[in-house]
Parts: C-alpha cells; sequence; structure tokens
C-alpha cells in the first residue's frame, strides 16, 4: 500500500496546486485509518514478540513487553512463540554467511502481518513509515513551503506555512527555489528537494532563491510545523448565517483547531452548520469522539466497538450539546473516521442531514505502534458500528440527498461549481427554517 498518494478530490474553496510539499501530505488517499492508539518506544524484537502475543492469545498488548522479557530471563513462554525464537537465534548463530539481524526481524515481522490478508494491517519502514506517522501526528519536520514545478522544471514555491520558518524569512509564494546550501537544485526531483530539508533538521539551511530574475539568499532552520486540516468560512443565507467547517484528516490536533474554528463562527451568530468530510480518509478516533462530544447530548450513543463477541457502546459523557441544524458532506473517498461521525450524526443529533455520495465503507481500526527505530506496525484491533449496531464496511453510509460533482468543478473547484455544497447551502436556506433557532 502506497503512503504516498494524493486525493484526486479538490476541497471546496481550498484550491490545491499539484504539488510536492517539503512535508508529508495531510490526506494520504490509502491511509484509510482509525487509529485507536499510536504509541512509541518498543524497539523491533519487542513489537514482534507484542504482535505473536496479541494474535495469539488476545491479551492486552501494553502487558506484552514484560512478557517477552521474562522470556529471555529464562521464564516459560507458548510453544509457538517458543519456536519461533528457537528458529531465528539458529539462523542468527548456524548460518553460513553473515545476518543482519535487523533484515531478518523486519522480515519476520513483515511476513506476520502479510499473512493477515488484511490490507490495512502492516509494516512499515522509512519514508513509508515517516508520512503515515506524520500524517496521524498531524505535524512534520520542514520549513514551511509547498513547491510545484513549471512547465520548465524549475521549482517553485506555491504556498508558505503562515508563522513556519520560511514565512518569518519572507520567503514568498511565486519564489523559485534554486540552491539548498551549495547544492544545486536543478533535475533533481520533489522526494530528494524534500530528504534535503528534513535531513538537516538541526541545522540553519542557507537557500538561494530566485525572485523577479534576481538570485538572493534566505537562512531558514527546519522546525515541527503543525498540520492545518481544519479550515472554516461563514455563508450569508436569507434566513441567517450558516456556518461551514471542512476536515481534512483526524490528526492529533484536529479536534482542537476544530474547536477554536466552531468557537470563531459561532461568534458570527451562525444558525446552522456544514461538516465536510468529503475525501478525508480517516485517523485517530479519539479525535473523532471529542468533536461528536461537542454535538451530542449526554449519554447520546456515538458508536460501538466490537471486539471478537464483546460489544462495547461508546457514550458521550460531557454536558456540551448543540441542537441547530448540521448538514454533512461526504464522498466516496470519505472514509473510516469520517464514516463514525457521519453515522454519529445520522444517529444521535437531533437535526442531521447527509448530503452528497456514498462513503467507502471502512468498518475496522486499528492499532499503530512507533518503534524506536522509526520503523511503524498496525494492525486491525476492533470492528465500529453505527449508534444503532450497523456494520458499514464495504457498503459505506448512503446520503439523504444524493449529489454528484460534475466535470466542471473536477476543472474548475470553486464554491460555485461545487454541486455538492451549493445543494446543502440551498437545503439549509429554503428547506430548513433555521431563522427559528
Amino acid at each position: 500500500m502506497s503512503l504516498k498518494g494524493k486525493f484526486p478530490f479538490v476541497k471546496p474553496n481550498f484550491k490545491r496546486l499539484p504539488q510536492l510539499e517539503d512535508e508529508s501530505d495531510s490526506s494520504n488517499e490509502n491511509v484509510r485509518e482509525i487509529i485507536v492508539e499510536h504509541k512509541s518506544g518498543f524497539n523491533t524484537i519487542e513489537v514482534l514478540i507484542i504482535i505473536i502475543i496479541s494474535i495469539s492469545f488476545g491479551v492486552v498488548v501494553g502487558c506484552s513487553v514484560s512478557f517477552f522479557r521474562q522470556e529471555y530471563r529464562g521464564e516459560k513462554v507458548s510453544s509457538s512463540l517458543q519456536e519461533l525464537i528457537t528458529v531465528y537465534n539458529n539462523i542468527v548463530d548456524d548460518y553460513y554467511k553473515k545476518i543482519d539481524e535487523r533484515d531478518l526481524v523486519d522480515a519476520a515481522i513483515d511476513g506476520m502481518l502479510s499473512s493477515l490478508k488484511d490490507p490495512y494491517s502492516m509494516y512499515m519502514e522509512g519514508e513509508n513509515a515517516q508520512i503515515f506517522n506524520e500524517t496521524v501526528d498531524g505535524s512534520y519536520l520542514g520549513i514551511g513551503i509547498t513547491i510545484t514545478m513549471d512547465v520548465d522544471g524549475n521549482i517553485l514555491i506555491a504556498s508558505v506555512v503562515e508563522d513556519s520558518p520560511a514565512d518569518k524569512a519572507k520567503i514568498k509564494s511565486g519564489d523559485y527555489l534554486v540552491k539548498i546550501g551549495n547544492q544545486s537544485l536543478e533535475g533533481l526531483q520533489f522526494d530528494e528537494v524534500s530528504s534535503i530539508i528534513k535531513e538537516s533538521k538541526n541545522k540553519t539551511l542557507d537557500i538561494t532563491l530566485r525572485r523577479n530574475g534576481e538570485e538572493f539568499i534566505k537562512s531558514v532552520k527546519p522546525d515541527t510545523i503543525d498540520f492545518i486540516s481544519v479550515k472554516s468560512k461563514v455563508y450569508s443565507l436569507n434566513n441567517g448565517n450558516a456556518g461551514y467547517i471542512s476536515i481534512s484528516t483526524f490528526a492529533a490536533n484536529t479536534y482542537q483547531q476544530f474547536k477554536e474554528q466552531l468557537t470563531a463562527i459561532e461568534k458570527k451568530n451562525i444558525n446552522s452548520l456544514i461538516i465536510d468530510v468529503r475525501s478525508n480518509p480517516g485517523g485517530h478516533l479519539s479525535q473523532t469522539r471529542d468533536i461528536l462530544e461537542l454535538f451530542m447530548s449526554k449519554n447520546s450513543v456515538l458508536y460501538q466497538v466490537k471486539v471478537k463477541n464483546d460489544i462495547n457502546k461508546i457514550k458521550d459523557n460531557t454536558k456540551k450539546d448543540r441542537d441547530y441544524p448540521v448538514v454533512i458532506l461526504t464522498n466516496s473517498s470519505s472514509a473510516s473516521a469520517s464514516e463514525i461521525l457521519a453515522a454519529a450524526f445520522r444517529d444521535s443529533y437531533s437535526d442531521t442531514t447527509i448530503i452528497g455520495e456514498t462513503t467507502y465503507g471502512k468498518g475496522t481500526v486499528q492499532t499503530s505502534y512507533t518503534l524506536s527505530d522509526g520503523t511503524s506496525v498496525k494492525y486491525t484491533t476492533e470492528k465500529w458500528l453505527t449508534p444503532k449496531g450497523k456494520w458499514i464496511d464495504g457498503k459505506g453510509i448512503t446520503p439523504d440527498i444524493l449529489v454528484q460533482l460534475t466535470e466542471e468543478y473536477l476543472s474548475n473547484p470553486v464554491p460555485e461549481n461545487d454541486l455538492q455544497l451549493q445543494r446543502a447551502l440551498d437545503f439549509l436556506e429554503k428547506e430548513k427554517n433555521t431563522s427559528k433557532n
């Protein structure tokens, strides 16, 4: 599974260029994860044992490290686990060629996860692991620029993140990137430019830029930059103001961004809200739950999780709620946590309408681990069900109002051409008397 793809769908109001960034894209088209936990600090062999024990016995993962360490004090472990350890030790000790123990363990972990025949369970190394971790963590190491290439093959800065190192150095959109240090960027691919920046995390970079035909140098030190996964706007309707919030992914900082944006637009006296999760591949389950708790009444069922034959209903435990009409915008790439959000609103909120297209249909939950060497492992641990107990895996969520986008929008993605957004605004204005709310 490639983690480097991008969605062909372009979010309304926020037009994106064909580009590659000096960071990992926060909306990778094949990620489609619900990450119930994202831990770090285990070494490779510990995680190998964790996976075996979890698959064999279903024990709590957090207790598995001590189990592994007991084995290495000579205490008893399961026969299947002992066989694996024996084969590993025999190969390391007796194989006639020199063995790279790391490669051996990598192959064992990858083989176990592949044997599950689950497209969402996998072992990730190198750049794939880095992209995945940055995506779910909601931050990346970089200088805060998005780069593209002009027709002549020159590297052009398409945008600059506000308050980033590049912004503070007064680098501007439209500048050409010529050199990093003494290295010319002529002929390099995007990933090569990105690697140069990321590998210099503790160093100040002297970047040569060209603006209006003149070259100059800016000194910039890479820093941790938060992904912006939430954006908002207010639309003025004949019967009041409609808020609009788009969520591009559920990263570790998405709830905080959502809460801030919601507070800001509610100060503008909105009486309805559109939540846009089109092409949102999912992310942290905790972030979705926290967002839902801003709207649902106490003790409302947000979703259910099923582990083997045990089902647990996850309920709202807060006193915060809202009652204005909410429209959820979805498409065929709205997956995982996006579907949990849409299902929760449909089943447990007082006034919800889903507009757009049937969602992707992913009804499983993954747990991920970041190892101390930078590799990552993730595997499926649960099913999730809607508040009413339905499993949407392979089916998706059908909208209340089916609206498809046209080629005109895909070639010119502006709000006026976005039939799904326009239908939502028309619905709130003409079919919902929000002026009474």
